[in-house]
């Protein structure tokens, strides 16, 4: 008796392994601008239909620096949750402020978050403040001493989100097979990217065109 239940659970052990991979689809994405030019730092994320099930995202910890005048990353991506240190390099005084933004609108000034952090001059360590990510969507990042200073942090609560690369690709892997949607977020969009819709088998080529516009960028 005891053989035969082996044996059975033998062989559903050997069908499970049989069964083609749910999680191992991996899409290669290019997105474009309005003027067909490939797009580079924009937000692709990858939504599944509402009722599926979908990994919560692991936080994590990272810096933006404040230097020469920017924020560096300009465009950090990180899970909702994560903690993001801003540190201040430069060597006079910095302000990060920090409020939910989209479609080219930003949120109320009493929203978000507000640092003031001091300058790395005469031998001293420039000013340091942790903050924790914990509402999905972006954020626009400011300085009230240098108003040039501009940056963004989108904060995801999908597993499956990358930026694309200064040729307009990006990689998500991992992508469970079915019925899908792709949405795109740009900083300088100025109204919602209409969500692509996908049907995942197996690994493939996307090709995203968006109506946005990119400014350019300061050296």
């Amino acid at each position: 008796m005891k053989a035969v239940v082996l044996q059975s659970l033998v062989m559903a052990a050997a069908a499970l392994l049989a069964l083609p991979a749910a999680w191992a689809a991996t899409l290669q994405i290019s997105v474009l601008a309005a003027d067909g030019q490939p797009l580079a730092d924009a937000v692709v994320v990858l939504e599944l239909p509402p009722g599926s099930p979908v990994p919560k995202p692991t936080p994590v910890r990272t810096t933006v620096q404040q230097e020469r005048l920017r924020f560096q990353p300009a465009l950090l991506v990180v899970p909702v949750g994560s903690a993001v240190r801003f540190t201040n390099i430069d060597p006079f005084d910095h302000h990060v402020r920090g409020r939910p933004a989209a479609d080219g609108l930003s949120a109320p000034a009493s929203a978000g978050f507000e640092l003031r952090l001091a300058g790395a001059a005469e031998g001293r360590t420039g000013g340091s403040q942790e903050v924790v990510m914990g509402q999905a969507g972006p954020v626009e990042l400011g300085c009230h001493l240098h108003s040039r200073m501009r940056g963004h942090i989108y904060v995801a609560d999908s597993p499956w989100v990358v930026k694309t690369d200064g040729n307009g690709q990006a990689i998500l892997g991992d992508v469970p097979d079915g019925a899908a949607r792709l949405k795109v977020w740009h900083p300088d969009q100025l109204v919602p990217a209409t969500p692509m819709a996908v049907t995942v088998r197996g690994d493939a080529a996307v090709r995203m065109s968006t109506g946005i516009t990119p400014r350019q960028r300061r050296r």
